[in-house]
């Protein structure tokens, strides 16, 4: 099966067998860290500086293919420290917060202040809650969208288009929501005086390189790959959590494995790509335990015929046709369109 056409039935007795086969994966290993580092680090920075004379040489609009390449390394720099936010990159507690600082000032995401958030999104994914756009898409289900204003659902209907939710809000995630003090967690505090001090730095760095490199030239070369990293990331998290036959329950019903195993995909792409983007793909396992490593996922589910057998595989075509999973219908437990929506319930039990 290399494609979600429905949910697929998993046996509570195996559901509880599924935490103590992950756990084995969840020693960090130094050796597989470091070579994960270098080869994500080292070929950013020599694509980032190819960009730089190709840009001096022939424009900013010759050295976009190299972009989207570096793009994918700027995945695995997030990656690594999206591991070092769950404290499973390495063994040591320091050196884990350390690299992950280190790699914020590269993904422009700061480590501290969206560390909180993600770990929201861990400890509260797929509830039915009233903060559900924390560490997460914000998703209306089909009774919310019958019940708002015209003017909500207008807001909402334009906040799911493929042009906003992959065009749009990439780069306001990136240079905006990243930037400003509005995380609405009890920490809040805490987290504002570590985003300021991140902020500060950036500048500082960002601001040398612009003074040596010229600030138009640093512009043609970061924005490009910023933003196409953008784009990806927000693709697999979308594919990730907004899937077709995907689990979502009121916070009281939430069961965390099932959320983990058919509330996360597996994406099924080649291995390659998976490389490129730092095993993220192999989702349901990193929500079933986020500590194993990231380098450590794909053994996990290769030696793991169980872990096989419960994920909800997503191919990359079938993943265009998310794309038009808007609501989340209660009663037929699944994603549906607008279209959909406005077929079965009606447009006269609507606001517009």
């Amino acid at each position: 099966m290399t494609a979600i056409h429905k949910l697929i039935p998993i046996d509570i007795s195996i559901l509880k067998e599924l935490p103590k086969i992950a756990n084995k994966y969840r020693l960090p290993n130094t050796k597989k860290a470091i070579i994960q580092l270098c080869t994500s680090v080292l070929p950013y920075i020599a694509l980032w500086i190819s960009m730089y004379f190709m840009v001096q040489e022939w424009g900013w609009w010759r050295g976009i293919a190299v972009a989207v390449l570096n793009a994918f390394f700027l995945v695995r720099i997030f990656i690594i420290q999206h591991d070092c936010w769950h404290q499973s990159f390495l063994s040591s507690h320091k050196a884990n917060n350390l690299i992950g600082k280190i790699c914020s000032f590269l993904t422009f995401i700061p480590y501290t202040y969206r560390s909180a958030g993600h770990s929201f999104h861990h400890n509260h994914a797929n509830k039915l809650r009233e903060f559900r756009d924390i560490g997460d898409l914000y998703t209306m289900t089909t009774q919310e969208f019958m019940d708002a204003s015209i003017w909500k659902k207008t807001w909402y209907i334009i906040f799911r288009s493929p042009i906003v939710m992959f065009g749009i809000i990439p780069i306001r995630y990136i240079l905006f929501n990243n930037r400003l003090p509005l995380a609405r967690l009890p920490e809040k505090k805490k987290l504002n005086t570590s985003l300021i001090s991140n902020n500060l730095i950036t500048i500082v760095l960002y601001g040398g390189i612009g003074y040596f490199l010229g600030t138009h030239t640093l512009l043609s070369v970061q924005l490009p790959i910023l933003v196409i990293f953008g784009t990806i990331a927000i693709w697999f998290f979308y594919i990730q959590h907004q899937h077709e036959f995907g689990y979502k329950a009121r916070k009281d019903k939430r069961e965390y494995i099932r959320s983990a195993v058919q509330g996360s995909t597996f994406y099924n792409l080649p291995k390659r790509m998976h490389w490129l983007t730092g095993n993220i793909g192999y989702h349901h396992i990193h929500h079933l335990n986020a500590a194993i490593p990231s380098y450590e996922l794909a053994n996990c589910y290769n030696k793991e015929p169980l872990l096989q057998e419960v994920a909800q595989k997503v191919g990359f075509w079938e993943s265009l046709r998310f794309t038009w999973c808007h609501l989340w219908d209660e009663q037929q437990q699944k994603m549906i369109s607008f279209w959909k929506y406005y077929k079965i319930y009606g447009k006269e039990k609507s606001k517009i």
